[in-house]
């Protein structure tokens, strides 16, 4: 199964190796002008979910004292993107970055 490789137009987030689920294999998050998506390896192969851009309803970000958890609400009624273990500062620009794709794209 081929994975999709991020072109330069999408930036790459990588959790932290230090918290919950991410040591061996840290979850991914790549935002591009057209969708936002979570991608996390495993052994054999990877699993990712995205949301269009102009199908993301709201972006949370739960700040504690050394990472954040994001989670990415869709409003087409699917289940939402959730990512925990990232910096603050990555959790910021995920959320700047879609809502500066989703104002180019209107």
């Amino acid at each position: 199964m081929a994975t999709s490789v991020p072109t330069v137009a999408e930036e790459v987030f990588k959790a932290s190796r230090l918290t919950k689920g991410n040591f061996f294999f840290p979850t991914l998050i790549v935002v591009g002008p057209l969708r936002v998506s979570r991608i996390k390896p495993r052994l054999f192969g990877n699993t990712e979910e995205s949301i269009a851009i102009n199908a993301v309803a709201s972006v949370q970000i739960s700040t504690g004292v050394f990472w954040a958890d994001i989670r990415i609400d869709s409003s087409g009624g699917s289940d939402p993107i959730t990512s925990h273990g990232h910096r603050k500062a990555d959790a910021r620009r995920i959320r700047d970055l879609i809502e500066g794709h989703q104002a180019a794209s209107k």
